[in-house]
């Protein structure tokens, strides 16, 4: 059974606004409130176009670093808007983990609208992950649950599908074992956004893509750890127009779907054992592992 993690730190109002006072004067006198605490990080809106987002566990701590170092050049020249960092917060007495202040997006929840309705976010998403996914350099930041070989992966992935909190169990295993015999990325490390998933991301007014949020996976590796947002984001009409709009980025390689596939399988897993205290996740787990199972695989 999953718990929501205790935070190790808190933050509130009056934090912020002294870290605010600080380290960025400009923006300390504008409207402040708490909209969140996620997993990872206490989320306040800041005025009409920012949020400040806090590190409420250490675990989160070195995510928020690589955003601050990476996420901002990486950014720069995206085809869709992103919650690269604008403000690097610091380290202090007052608190001890690195913060940021992002921009702030007012468009739809993709996690709470019908899947039939995303085939929308299809051509602006290949867009984002084309341009993004390019080969990133060797001290890239690594990351040991995303864009790594499926294998690594094995025992976690059987260990929820033995918890009898994920449905088809049998059926699922035979999936999950079928992409892990299918050869590697054979090209170089590309980046990754490495949680891409609907709550991740914004929709604009017109039904398309507004923004890709929450780099806090960011690193290199397997194009196919992203490509698993075809059935994360997608029903199979969705799906299609997703990898037709992708081009032939990935057609020197022929299994890149089959391991796209089996990091769905992976995510959707962990969706469904962990989140039993979060119904809106485990709803996205329920809805990818159905697109999974009834999937039609004409990528096949």
């Amino acid at each position: 059974m999953a718990d929501h993690p205790a935070a190790e730190i808190h933050a509130d109002a009056d934090l912020v606004r002294q870290l605010l006072r600080q380290q960025h004067p400009a923006a300390a006198e504008q409207p402040l409130q708490l909209v969140a605490n996620g997993w990872d990080n206490h989320i306040f809106r800041l005025g009409p176009d920012h949020a400040v987002r806090l590190p409420r566990r250490e675990a989160a701590v070195q995510l928020t670093a690589n955003e601050q170092q990476w996420l901002p050049s990486l950014a720069a020249d995206l085809p869709v808007a992103t919650s690269a960092p604008v403000f690097a917060g610091r380290p202090s007495e007052a608190f001890p983990f690195p913060w940021n202040i992002t921009r702030w997006f007012e468009g739809a929840e993709v996690s709470l609208q019908p899947r039939d309705r995303n085939v929308a976010l299809a051509a602006p998403l290949a867009g984002f992950l084309n341009a993004f996914h390019r080969p990133a350099p060797p001290d890239y930041p690594r990351n040991p649950v995303r864009g790594v070989p499926l294998a690594t992966r094995n025992n976690a992935v059987l260990g929820r599908l033995a918890s009898g909190m994920v449905p088809h169990a049998a059926r699922v295993r035979e999936l999950w074992e079928a992409s892990l015999t299918l050869p590697g990325w054979p090209g170089p490390n590309l980046w990754l956004h490495g949680d891409l998933h609907p709550a991740n991301l914004v929709g604009a007014p017109d039904g398309g893509l507004q923004a890709v949020i929450d780099f806090g996976d960011l690193t290199a590796g397997d194009p196919a750890t992203d490509l698993a947002a075809a059935w994360l984001v997608f029903d199979q009409h969705g799906r299609s127009v997703f990898r037709a709009a992708l081009g032939s980025r990935y057609d020197a390689d022929p299994h890149v779907w089959g391991r796209a596939q089996g990091w769905a399988v992976c995510m959707a897993s962990n969706l469904l054992a962990n989140s039993d205290d979060h119904p809106g996740m485990y709803l996205m787990g329920s809805e990818t592992l159905m697109e999974i199972l009834t999937d039609e695989r004409d990528w096949v």
